[in-house]
């Protein structure tokens, strides 16, 4: 079995860094001015994940590729980490965004898009009733208030190692089998421990465990984990989880704004699952910040019951942006003309040529990693097999490894995303990005086993 030899990976990591900041000198000089009036140099934190020591500054974009200030190309496997799933600027998006820039923005009165958006988020995910918000994190937030409200329960249950954006009840995590603040959790309104559940996904006697004090207002769930790598659901786990959510009488939310990727009616669609809610974000709208949840008929007649139109504007659900012509607008653009059948299915076929790549390469070198595929989004992780849970794939992370692979890969024109070693396609993306990814992977794999 190959070994990764850390000694040489200290030193080819200083190398990369000196590579990266010669290579940069505009986004570095860019990135010193910021921090004179952007907290930490960034317009938002989570830009300081980038290897190299400070973020490249991007010129322009389209497709799959992005130059940066230094005149760089790049192929963009990130795409806004999912934001940009669409490709960069799509044509048939951007022509909706500048005819509807044209006709106002905003009203906080309804477009006759947003009924075909809506139409059109039932036939492909199911659910009859749909609102629109800014953010996935909106819709799982309001999500959750509705599971309560309906439920008369204050509990919700998360699955180790979650991530259903910046909402609060969600970080938490298992440590020695009992339950704490996640790591960096920045200033909790409460400590979740008091609010929520957290259990291991694919542990069904851990499921029904939980359930079974009929105090759980909803299970908030991704289909597949895809935060803390991908994480598949046994065969039958899904099952299980609608069967034992109905039995206890808890609300079942699916997030799919990442899972999204599996098709274009999501892992929902292609699976015939049956959430009681939905949630999903960042790519819905071409870039354009969006996001919506759907609701099934009971919990629309529930909610209709508790939700008096007196008070609806102090609900805690909702925006003055919310449903916003110009994001109505960009969703059904990227809906009608972007996430088609024909799109999904090139997408998925460059995912599995990618994986294919790399996996010829993992297992021609006999190193202890695995690649692992879900949709059109695809990623390698530094162990042998498959995690079944949050707390195995976390057992495994390996920092130095990983941050040394995306600092070569963007000194080498691919952008992977920050968090974790994920590649995601677009429409856009072309067999010649995934065989230069190929390439490079080879490259690294060379440098660090020889």
């Amino acid at each position: 079995m190959e070994v990764v030899h850390r000694t040489k990976l200290k030193e080819m990591t200083t190398r990369e860094m000196t590579k990266f900041s010669k290579e940069h000198p505009q986004s570095n000089l860019l990135y010193k001015r910021a921090k004179n009036s952007l907290f930490a140099g960034v317009p938002m934190n989570w830009m300081t994940k980038w290897a190299g020591g400070f973020p490249v500054f991007v010129k322009q974009a389209k497709g799959s590729h992005f130059v940066d200030v230094d005149g760089l190309e790049y192929v963009d496997f990130c795409l806004g980490d999912t934001g940009a799933m669409t490709g960069h600027s799509p044509s048939y998006s951007v022509d909706a965004i500048v005819e509807q820039s044209h006709n106002g923005l905003t009203f906080m009165l309804p477009t006759e898009n947003a009924l075909w958006v809506s139409e059109e988020l039932s036939r492909r995910f199911g659910l009859p009733y749909w609102q629109f918000t800014l953010t996935a994190t909106d819709a799982n937030r309001f999500a959750l208030r509705i599971a309560r409200a309906v439920t008369g329960r204050n509990r919700i249950l998360v699955f180790n190692w979650c991530y259903h954006g910046t909402v609060d009840e969600t970080f938490i995590t298992l440590r020695d089998h009992r339950t704490g603040l996640r790591t960096g959790n920045l200033g909790p309104a409460v400590n979740p421990s008091e609010t929520t559940r957290v259990i291991e996904f694919n542990d069904i006697d851990a499921l029904e465990e939980a359930l079974s004090h009929e105090d759980v207002a909803c299970v908030i769930a991704e289909p597949v984990m895809t935060n803390i790598g991908i994480i598949h659901p046994d065969p039958g786990y899904h099952d299980a989880l609608r069967t034992l959510t109905r039995r206890y009488g808890t609300l079942l939310i699916l997030d799919e704004t990442h899972t999204i990727c599996s098709g274009p009616g999501g892992y929902t669609g292609k699976f015939q699952l049956e959430p009681d809610i939905f949630t999903i974000g960042k790519a819905i709208a071409s870039g354009i910040p969006a996001g919506a949840y759907g609701l099934s008929a009971k919990v629309a007649e529930q909610l209709a019951r508790v939700l008096s139109q007196e008070e609806t504007d102090t609900s805690g659900i909702g925006g003055t942006l919310a449903g916003n012509a110009l994001s109505i607008a960009a969703m059904r653009a990227t809906l009608e003309f972007v996430w088609t059948e024909d799109n999904f299915y090139k997408m998925i076929s460059l995912a599995t040529q990618f994986a294919a790549g790399v996996n010829h390469i993992v297992t021609e070198r006999s190193l202890a990693w695995h690649v692992t595929q879900l949709g059109a989004r695809v990623e390698y992780l530094f162990q042998p097999n498959r995690p079944k849970n949050g707390t195995e794939a976390a057992a495994s992370w390996d920092h130095e490894l990983d941050h040394f692979i995306h600092l070569y890969m963007l000194n080498r024109g691919i952008l992977l995303t920050p968090f974790h070693n994920m590649a995601l396609m677009s429409p856009s993306t072309s067999q010649e990005d995934v065989d230069f990814h190929t390439k490079i992977f080879q490259e690294v794999v060379d440098e660090l086993t020889f």
